[in-house]
């Protein structure tokens, strides 16, 4: 296992001018050893180049990668001994599962019975015990990425094992098993486990730390609670939470907050630049009343969803859409609400979040 340590941009045409001819913006980013982290963001945005960067599968055009402060950037994917899973499952049909989940370690010329001792308990792990005698080539696409899975796992000197969004073709029941498998596991061996998704449910239940990126810049490195509660920028905000957090703008004056023509006062200790600025509001922290409350916003129910385990609101204010997400018993306090009607969103508290330029105001 190693510490792995990133200071590189990357662009996969020449002579890069400006920031969209960057697949990777320069950036610099350290995984500890033995750490689980996931790198999330949507299709394009850079993961999968960050990932084949670190394993050695492509050379950054410009910086360095270093393993325990030793530079590798020239160095082949076997020099850095890197385990890397894929999006589809590479296997060996012809094989058993064992045999499948023994060849890297035959190839390190391991003695038979620590083989066989090391392939039983990743076999375990994964819960395939009862298939180890079976041909790969019989098996369910399901089946053959947990063999996939394990082959990544069943060395346990390897510097990090990376995983390129692993669990496409699992099936979605299984995917929340294999899920808590995999950080089952991380405890159990103690690897590096770097881990690619556009699955914001599969980062955050799987990685103590959570690489959000965009266009490929990497805007916050956090815990799944960071990410929620304390978005630094607004991408994360929008990318994280079902739904998204709200986004207000409005106006900081000398002593209050404008919001389109209504006017909400800032407690004394609140410090905000002058000038224009967003608030940022996840709907799980807003709540509704049907008089005025400070920090409150009167606002037009637009639609009532009810998603069975709870309700989602979305009301408008001058224009502007927000969302609350209340719970039963909350929206049945409220009454009937419908379509038409107006109630006073709370958007100022302990949980409102504000930003400057698309950046967390401190």
């Amino acid at each position: 296992m190693a510490r792995i340590d990133l200071d590189l941009a990357h662009a996969y045409k020449p002579h890069p001018q400006q920031d969209s001819d960057y697949a990777l913006l320069p950036l610099k980013m350290r995984f500890e050893d033995g750490g689980a982290y996931a790198l999330l963001g949507p299709s394009g945005c850079g993961k999968t180049t960050m990932l084949n960067v670190m394993s050695g599968l492509l050379t950054p055009s410009q910086g360095t990668v270093l393993f325990d402060g030793r530079d590798v950037t020239q160095d082949s994917p076997q020099a850095r001994n890197i385990a890397q899973v894929f999006q589809f499952p590479v296997i060996y049909d012809t094989m058993t599962v064992a045999e499948n989940l023994a060849f890297p370690l035959r190839n390190r010329q391991w003695a038979a019975d620590k083989i066989k001792q090391r392939v039983g308990q990743i076999a375990e792990m994964l819960e395939m015990s009862g298939q180890l005698n079976q041909r790969a080539a019989g098996l369910s696409a399901d089946a053959k990425q947990k063999i996939s899975l394990g082959r990544g796992l069943v060395r346990p000197d390897v510097s990090a094992v990376l995983f390129d969004e692993p669990l496409t073709v699992i099936d979605p029941h299984l995917k929340w098993q294999l899920r808590r498998k995999l950080k089952q596991i991380h405890h159990e061996l103690k690897l590096t486990l770097i881990y690619v998704t556009h699955d914001q449910v599969e980062a955050l239940t799987f990685a103590e730390h959570v690489v959000v990126m965009t266009r490929g810049r990497a805007v916050q490195v956090g815990s799944p609670a960071d990410l929620f509660e304390r978005p630094s920028h607004t991408f994360v905000g929008h990318f994280i939470g079902s739904p998204g957090m709200n986004f207000i703008h409005a106006q900081v004056t000398r002593d209050a907050l404008l919001v389109g023509s209504q006017a909400l006062s800032l407690p004394t200790a609140l410090q905000l630049p002058a000038g224009e600025i967003q608030l940022g509001i996840r709907p799980e922290y807003v709540t509704l009343a049907q008089t005025p409350t400070a920090g409150s916003l009167p606002m037009v129910v637009t639609q009532v969803q009810d998603v069975g385990t709870h309700f989602i609101v979305t009301a408008a204010h001058e224009g502007q859409r927000i969302k609350a997400r209340l719970s039963a018993d909350a929206a049945l306090s409220l009454g009937a609400l419908a379509k038409g009607q107006v109630m006073w969103f709370q958007v100022l508290g302990a949980h409102t979040c504000f930003y400057k330029n698309e950046e967390i105001v401190a």
